[in-house]
């Protein structure tokens, strides 16, 4: 098991598993802010790593010492992410006056089996005690992350680094990640509910994020694959070809509720409308539970959010202000290599989990 989600290793070398590719970054602190001193993302086959979970370790981990070699990567203690499809995320709440010792016990023996969907003794678990308040009832409690995912998914995560040479330090959540690199955008809007949507290759994750607090996380099966399928569907070309195009498109906006004449423009708006109806049912659940704060901002990350004009789409079609993230120009980081503002939404985990060991 590592040794915690939580523990903050030394190193700034982060390193993200997506099914297409791994990416790796690595961050400075120096005198004049935090560098991006290196960053590659190398290509993996078909079928190594699918729907979050590493079926191919030696594949995974070759990827990852191509990487390290190719940028001549010294550093060995790296920081990775569990998929939030793997992970279970609960905010819970206690008696504030449990001691150090009765809370541990309590959140990880009494409260993490009634959430978790798989048996105690086969999951690692963690939490990280929050902020305390005082409830309807005048009685002080504490907030608790609760965060559990199977221990198999950990072993096989931290085989993989072993097989590449690296010492795994942290394992954390890829959502955190993510938050951890919004966190000047998340300070500014204290008081306030908003949306972080993570559009990956295989799914996106949602996360409703309240005073840089997680309050609902959820994974959709709709990311870049299936838009790549559906436009090389429409275009009646190889699937390989959907990828080209894809990186190409620009969402035609004005068109939602039209037929667009281009049949890529077309498929790629159905898509992008299944996984607009998904963002909908996601915030109205997290209403529906009482909640009184409305979400004020639609955040966009992945590699998806680089996809020209996706952030106006969502923008008519949810109407909520939606903003695309650019960790580059958030975080004012000096970076060795340019990068072009397309690519840049796709690096917010990876940069997150570099972050983590240069705060």
């Amino acid at each position: 098991m590592i040794a915690s989600l939580f523990t903050k290793p030394k190193q700034g070398l982060g390193i993200e598993l997506t099914p297409e590719r791994v990416n790796i970054a690595l961050l400075e602190q120096g005198r004049q802010g935090i560098k991006l001193s290196s960053f590659v993302s190398v290509p993996l086959n078909e079928g190594a790593i699918e729907e979050g979970r590493i079926m191919d370790t030696a594949t995974v981990a070759e990827a990852i010492r191509q990487g390290l070699e190719e940028k001549k990567i010294k550093a060995k203690n790296a920081i990775s992410a569990i998929p939030m499809g793997d992970a279970v995320i609960r905010l819970i709440r206690l008696p504030a006056e449990l001691s150090n010792a009765e809370l541990r016990e309590m959140v990880l023996y009494q409260e993490a089996p009634l959430y978790l969907p798989f048996p105690r003794e086969e999951a690692d678990v963690d939490y990280q005690k929050l902020g305390s308040s005082l409830d309807d009832d005048g009685i002080e409690r504490v907030e608790v992350l609760l965060v559990g995912t199977l221990r198999s998914v950990t072993d096989t995560i931290a085989s993989t680094f072993i097989q590449a040479g690296v010492q795994l330090t942290t394992l954390e959540v890829s959502s955190f990640a993510l938050m951890r690199t919004m966190r000047e955008q998340l300070q500014q809007l204290v008081g306030e509910a908003v949306a972080i949507v993570d559009i990956g290759y295989d799914g996106t994750e949602i996360s409703i994020v309240k005073d840089g607090i997680p309050q609902f996380n959820r994974k959709v099966p709709i990311g870049t694959a299936r838009m790549q399928e559906a436009i090389s569907r429409a275009m009646n070309l190889p699937p390989a070809m959907g990828v080209d195009l894809l990186s190409s498109l620009s969402v035609p906006v004005g068109q939602i509720d039209g037929v667009p004449a281009n049949p890529s423009s077309a498929a790629i708006l159905r898509v992008l409308g299944d996984l607009s109806d998904e963002i909908r049912r996601s915030i109205d659940f997290y209403l529906n539970q009482g909640e009184t704060l409305e979400i004020s901002q639609l955040l966009l990350a992945g590699v998806g959010a680089g996809i020209g004009q996706i952030d106006d789409f969502f923008n008519e079609k949810l109407n909520y202000v939606t903003l695309l993230m650019d960790p580059i120009a958030n975080l004012s980081l000096q970076v060795s290599d340019e990068l072009s503002p397309d690519k840049r939404p796709g690096l917010g985990t990876v940069i997150g989990l570099g972050l983590r060991g240069v705060l």
